[in-house]
């Protein structure tokens, strides 16, 4: 029995892991239901991610780079081992904010040419993540971070899948149908702990609140724009987060100025 339960939480993970990531597990092809059945194990996944990203930032810093190209590499570094694949969605989203229609927002979201909107989203996105973590000039604070940014930004999607209704009939999202119930609280679970546990308590009601509100945005466009979620809202969803907490974690700076 414990080996069965066991064998299950690694597969749970691999399978995450080959959807956030690039790594190259051989899992084959994941479907959209088996994704959210799995959905409780994606904080660990971007975790790994996060880890990544620290591990350059201490890298840049054991030469003596500077801060900011040290975070900047740091970024970089979780660019590559995700494939961008959240801020493909973020620059999507963004993107179909400028249709005209439901219809037509739709299918810019499908369109892989990037518009203005949607660089202008991405540049923010950069800029705010590097300028947080630029902040943190200690290798210990930037890691910390950004693990804990990688967590909470993947903790966030099952509960959204569960309380935003797919936009479309389908595509990954609507394959995938909404998390069970105990994996988006699993899910949501080990992402406020994680918060709540590696930063310090102002940063971390400072982050989670900025979270929730970047959530609430998120979720308002979503329905009056597209009438509900996509996969390209869930990358939105994720940066959104990430964003929240790296810039929480930053405000620790001021407090010690």
């Amino acid at each position: 029995m414990m080996t069965t339960r066991l064998r299950s939480v690694v597969d749970d993970l691999t399978i995450n892991l080959a959807f956030y990531t690039r790594l190259p597990l051989a899992c084959g092809l994941i479907e959209g239901s088996e994704l959210a059945r799995a959905s409780w194990a994606a904080p660990f996944a971007g975790a790994i991610v996060g880890l990544m990203g620290a591990m350059a930032y201490w890298l840049a810093r054991a030469v003596e780079l500077p801060p900011w190209p040290a975070a900047a590499l740091a970024v970089a570094a979780t660019l590559m081992l995700t494939g961008c694949l959240h801020e493909d969605g973020l620059a999507d989203m963004a993107d179909a904010l400028g249709g005209t229609s439901r219809e037509r927002k739709l299918e810019i979201m499908r369109d892989s040419q990037l518009g203005t909107y949607g660089a202008s989203a991405l540049i923010a996105s950069l800029v705010l993540r590097i300028s947080a973590l630029a902040s943190l000039t200690t290798p210990a604070s930037a890691a910390i971070a950004l693990i804990i940014a990688h967590v909470a930004g993947r903790a966030a999607i099952p509960g959204f899948m569960r309380l935003i209704p797919p936009a479309r009939s389908e595509g990954l999202s609507a394959g995938a149908g909404p998390a069970p119930r105990a994996s988006a609280a699993v899910a949501a679970m080990v992402g406020i702990v994680a918060v709540m546990a590696g930063l310090p308590w102002r940063c971390a009601l400072l982050a989670l609140a900025a979270a929730a509100a970047a959530l609430f945005v998120i979720a308002r466009l979503a329905v009056k724009h597209f009438g509900g979620q996509t996969g390209d809202v869930l990358g939105a969803v994720e940066q959104g987060v990430e964003i929240a907490v790296l810039l929480g974690a930053a405000t620790q700076m001021q407090g010690t100025a």
